[in-house]
């Protein structure tokens, strides 16, 4: 008779005793991948939307909701991440995520019509939505404190390889096989996540936590949240081309939504029952400031995303492999940025680092006033390689900054919520940066759906751009908070 194992059979404790101490970097390169689809997913799309927009006759409101249908699904799936967890465990849940994400690529490459593409956004988005929270769960929970800047920069290093090599290949193959082949760069990192999930990915999680099975998901506050943020964005989209009224109704639905949202999650606890967001993370002074960072760092960021590729296609002429060209340095200097600035996460304040990558960012926004169509290439390269320097500031930096402090079993919690903000503010973003620059291509006497290339359009866009600039100096505000304090306990409440 043989001995049991001394661990449960999928366990991260009988992973890491097969695999040995490498085995928690094999972990977070697992789960690396998976969210590197999903990031490849939300962004890459961007260099197909005038393909869309030819293909199925679309104004530049519908065609949006190619970026903004993903963006919300994503922001409210966000929020069930920790529930799923512990309702599933590490192991099905990313599996699942993974097929969901092969499923939603698999449909739009095929799809014939625009309501199909949009479902196959919002599939994608769900997956990846439940999917981008846990990578900083693993890192606050399967390594020391003096490892996790390193960490997250070689986590960062790796993601970012998606949104910049992805805009790249996306634009050369647009230009050969059209916008369907986009959809289908996801496959092999969805298959390749699935592969390595069932390797390294551990049944529960790092620590070996019991699943929570039997805890009810909190649908009525989820139902809230989901009515607040598709009013909000709704609302956001019919400002520009829709009736004022309906406009006025939506966003008012959106506070509304928003007031009952925070007033639930402030009930439910007092009846036993756990919310959806723990309203206890607020009360710890850095998560709160880094979560209103995250907010606001979100709209300019995911703002720009969507606006970069459309003002190099429509202001400056560029074709979209052009464009992918253009942003295919930027991406690689982040990554280098981020593995110089991980290990000074480890040493210097995350305060100071989020706050010289948001002024970095600002001055990339800023800069792309002085580009126009006689401006030298090398001149708009530049300025985005500004931009990505100061993201490789931000990025090691502020989950570390916004979460170190805080008890172990509060992590997945505050992992879900402070990846929600930041997707909320990015999905008002995208919206956000449309509604701006139809106004300003209105003020200016111009149109997107006009041919030709004008000096007024190119304003519009300028405009627009400071206008984020603004935005990132606004965040700066917040981020001078990103000191640890006390450590907050599970269910402690403190007011600051």
């Amino acid at each position: 008779m043989t001995d049991p194992p001394s661990h449960p059979p999928g366990s991260s404790a009988e992973l890491r005793a097969r695999h040995g101490e490498r085995y928690r970097w094999l972990l977070l390169f697992s789960v690396m991948v998976g969210t590197m689809a999903s990031i490849m997913s939300s962004t890459v799309v961007n260099v197909a939307i005038p393909g869309l927009s030819h293909q199925f006759v679309l104004g530049q409101a519908r065609a949006q909701w190619v970026t903004s249908g993903f963006m919300v699904a994503m922001t409210v799936s966000m929020l069930t991440t920790p529930w799923i967890l512990g309702r599933f465990g590490y192991r099905a849940t990313y599996a699942g995520c993974m097929f969901m994400l092969l499923a939603g690529g698999t449909l739009g490459g095929f799809a014939q019509n625009f309501p199909l593409v949009l479902a196959a956004r919002v599939m994608e988005g769900l997956a990846a939505g439940v999917v981008q929270p846990i990578p900083a769960i693993i890192i606050m929970r399967a390594f020391e404190p003096h490892e996790q800047g390193r960490a997250s920069g070689v986590f960062g290093m790796g993601v970012v390889l998606a949104p910049a090599v992805g805009p790249s290949i996306g634009g050369l193959l647009v230009d050969w096989f059209g916008w369907r082949s986009i959809f289908f760069m996801v496959v092999p990192f969805c298959l390749a996540a699935l592969w390595l999930g069932r390797r390294y990915v551990p049944v529960t999680g790092p620590g070996d936590r019991a699943s929570d099975r039997d805890t009810p998901l909190d649908w009525t506050g989820l139902a809230i949240g989901s009515v607040g943020t598709l009013s909000l964005l709704n609302g956001l989209v019919s400002l520009r081309s829709g009736p004022a009224w309906e406009a006025g109704a939506l966003l008012a639905l959106a506070t509304a939504a928003f007031t009952g949202f925070a007033l639930w999650l402030r009930w439910l606890p007092r009846k036993g029952r756990p919310p959806l967001m723990n309203l206890a993370l607020f009360g710890y002074r850095p998560f709160a400031m880094g979560a209103l960072v995250a907010l606001i760092y979100g709209t300019a960021l995911f703002g720009s995303t969507y606006l970069l590729p459309v003002y190099m296609q429509m202001a400056l002429g560029l074709s979209a492999a052009h464009v992918g060209t253009i942003l295919l340095p930027s991406g690689l200097v982040l990554a280098g940025a981020i593995a110089v600035v991980a290990r000074m996460a480890d040493r210097l304040p995350a305060n100071l680092l989020v706050n010289v990558g948001l002024a970095l960012l600002a001055l990339s926004f800023a800069g792309m006033v002085t580009v126009g169509p006689g401006s030298s290439v090398w001149l708009l390269m530049g300025w985005t390689i500004v931009g990505r320097v100061g993201l490789g500031f931000i990025l090691p930096s502020l989950n570390l900054g916004a979460m170190r402090g805080l008890d172990k079993p509060l992590v997945p919690q505050a992992s879900s919520v402070i990846n929600f903000v930041r997707m909320l503010g990015g999905a008002a973003g995208v919206s956000l940066c449309g509604i701006a620059l139809e106004w300003r291509l209105a003020a200016h006497g111009d149109s997107l759906t006009r041919a030709h290339l004008s000096p007024e359009r190119i304003a519009a866009f300028n405009e627009v751009f400071l206008m984020l600039a603004a935005l990132c100096a606004l965040a700066m505000l917040a981020a001078r908070h990103l000191r640890p304090t006390v450590r907050l306990e599970s269910g402690q409440i403190e007011d600051r």
